[in-house]
């Protein structure tokens, strides 16, 4: 009795170092960056073949321009090779971070765990792209012909729609924000949609129109704009059409300064109700240094007439956004939380929500003996983001699994985002208060979908040396069924 009790605790501990161990792996501190460096010699490939022309103008019109342009959240414009050549150190440099806050192009997709390429819109940069960049600037930036450069990225007026021109569009009321001001919250009010039919949304962005010069630069994405956030919904408009009535109200994502647009998978389209409105109950407005008016328009695309979701019914959410404890001066803190999953569910986007100490969070799932990490991912209060996943790719987790969300916080002096590294601060909706909520969406599924969903999956797998992360159960016997629908013995 003596010897197994001396045996679990010595089994206890060990597990317990092993725990620690886990936990300290990652180093928080943003000035611990793992810098992410290529030879350019192992794509087979010369540094001095590597030039602006041929290489790096293509790479910055697919991933960089979006922002670096007269107008775009960029504080400095990448449209020609004279206005790019002196920042190509800065370009090497920013870029190499990859994954982790003040890494650029911002997506934070750590990839060397969990899911890695099976994203919509990913606009990350390859090893092959990194390693092209750091030639390129290693060898003074040459430019290459000119004639080879790809043909100018052109912005026009009713175009700048990440994901196309709209089928409807929305206009938001007028808000002017004082030069400087503290933050405001509230109500904004209502927007009519017009539609005489329901339809289902295929995709959604929102951006903010104001009357700052397109000339004018920004030290931070949040300095060309007034609205930090905003937390919206829609529904069925009253009689008086002065409300919506609360049992038709649907949610969608919130829009984020630096937030990436909403595409809604094949499967799971959204609705948009007739003689519906979007209601814009909780805007999140800031003063910039400038007095700005603005106002915020809705880009709508829907799913063909007659379409109809596979998937309706909303999975959980999980986070804490109310009782936290953020300790003042210390890297590497964690917080976790997990949920129970009472149904089976597909995840259809991962987005992290963390305020000015944030500066990771990973999603894991734990079912039977295992646990999987779906993914980790890098987070940057300037760049809030959202990771939509392709449909062969979300992750399909059985009821009975334990999803947890695990976020990194840091409030040492190397945080760059904190006001102030001294203070304590628990959960709140400012940013020198805290979240820890994952704001992506799930969707649940019946017995049948959920087999069908990962009879699919095998297919694309195609056999047994090629594994799911996403997908624990897709090579664990199918279950038979007796014609009662009760598995068989």
């Amino acid at each position: 009795m003596i010897v197994r009790k001396i045996l679990t605790l010595l089994a206890l501990t060990t597990l317990a170092i092993a725990n620690q161990t886990i936990a300290q792996s990652y180093d928080s501190n943003p000035s611990a960056q793992k810098m992410h460096y290529y030879d350019i010699a192992d794509f087979e490939m010369q540094a001095s073949d590597i030039n602006y022309a041929d290489h790096i103008a293509p790479i910055l019109q697919r991933s960089c321009l979006q922002c670096h342009r007269p107008g775009g959240g960029g504080p400095m414009s990448f449209l020609s090779y004279d206005e790019v050549r002196p920042w190509a150190p800065v370009i090497m440099y920013r870029t190499a971070i990859r994954d982790r806050m003040g890494a650029m192009p911002p997506w934070y997709i750590e990839k060397d765990i969990g899911i890695s390429d099976g994203f919509e819109s990913d606009y990350s940069l390859s090893d092959l792209d990194l390693a092209m960049i750091q030639a390129w600037a290693q060898n003074g930036a040459p430019r290459g012909n000119p004639a080879n450069e790809p043909p100018p990225y052109v912005v026009t007026e009713g175009e700048d729609w990440t994901l196309g021109e709209p089928d409807l569009v929305l206009t938001g009321p007028e808000m002017t924000r004082p030069e400087v001001a503290p933050d405001w919250w509230g109500d904004i009010g209502i927007v009519p949609t017009g539609l005489t039919e329901d339809r289902y949304v295929q995709s959604i962005e929102v951006k903010e129109v104001n009357d700052i010069p397109d000339d004018i630069g920004s030290n931070t994405v949040g300095g060309r704009y007034i609205w930090h956030h905003m937390t919206y919904s829609s529904g069925v408009l009253s009689e008086d059409g002065s409300f919506i009535l609360p049992e038709t109200r649907v949610g969608w994502p919130i829009h984020e300064v630096g937030r990436n647009a909403d595409k809604f998978p094949d499967s799971a389209g959204r609705l948009l109700q007739a003689n519906s409105a979007l209601h814009l109950n909780a805007a999140h407005m800031h003063s910039n240094g400038r007095e700005t008016t603005g106002h915020l328009e809705f880009g709508i695309k829907f799913f063909p007439k007659g379409y109809k979701p596979k998937y309706t019914e909303r999975g959980p959410r999980t986070g804490n956004g109310v009782d936290l404890d953020v300790l003042p001066g210390l890297p590497n803190q964690e917080l976790r939380n997990s949920v129970v999953l009472q149904e089976h569910t597909k995840i259809m986007a991962f987005e992290p929500h963390l305020h000015a100490p944030g500066v990771r969070m990973c999603l894991e799932a734990i079912f039977g003996h295992n646990k999987f990490t779906i993914n980790c991912v890098g987070y940057d209060h300037n760049w809030v983001k959202q990771y939509i996943y392709k449909e062969d790719s979300a992750p399909l987790l059985p009821k009975g699994t334990i999803l947890q969300t695990i976020a990194y916080m840091d409030t040492s002096s190397k945080n760059p985002n904190l006001a102030d590294s001294r203070n304590w601060s628990g959960g709140g909706r400012r940013s020198v208060s805290n979240m820890f909520i994952d704001l992506g969406y799930s969707v649940t599924m019946t017995e049948e979908q959920f087999q069908e969903e990962m009879a699919a999956r095998r297919e694309i797998l195609g056999n047994k040396n090629n594994y799911d992360v996403g997908c624990p159960l897709c090579w664990a016997p199918v279950p038979e069924y007796d014609e009662a629908g009760g598995g068989s013995d």
